[in-house]
């Protein structure tokens, strides 16, 4: 369905359907937009990290919600999860093949974010 717009200087066309699902970067951002997930995926790109290490990196995040951001991403596919000890339980996350998909995105924004000194 289109739909025309109307402005100073001329007549544009619009496509209204395009507005009825999340865009495309609206779906991204559900995906790496989340509180500390992409500082989480940003911590394990060098290699497996345990849970307790990757809360103190964190600094602000409580444990709770480290927990629940690592499960998303794990759902997602981004990170795996391993168990290395069960007693002690000692678990370590790395970054999966598709997440690293999302490295490149995350290396944009924290040059953007230095350049414009945010």
């Amino acid at each position: 369905m289109e739909n025309t717009l109307k402005t100073k200087n001329n007549i544009k066309k619009i496509n209204l359907e395009s507005c009825e699902g999340p865009c495309l970067i609206e779906r991204g951002m559900r995906i790496l937009g989340g509180k500390w997930k992409a500082s989480i995926l940003w911590h394990v790109k060098d290699g497996p990290v345990r849970f307790n290490e990757l809360s103190r990196m964190l600094g602000g995040a409580s444990k709770k919600m480290v927990d629940q951001r690592l499960k998303e991403l794990e759902s997602q596919g981004l990170v795996s999860r391993e168990v290395i000890c069960t007693r002690p339980i000692a678990v370590t996350y790395e970054i999966t093949d598709f997440g690293r998909t999302a490295l490149e995105i995350l290396e944009k924004l924290k040059d953007w974010t230095e350049e414009n000194k945010l």
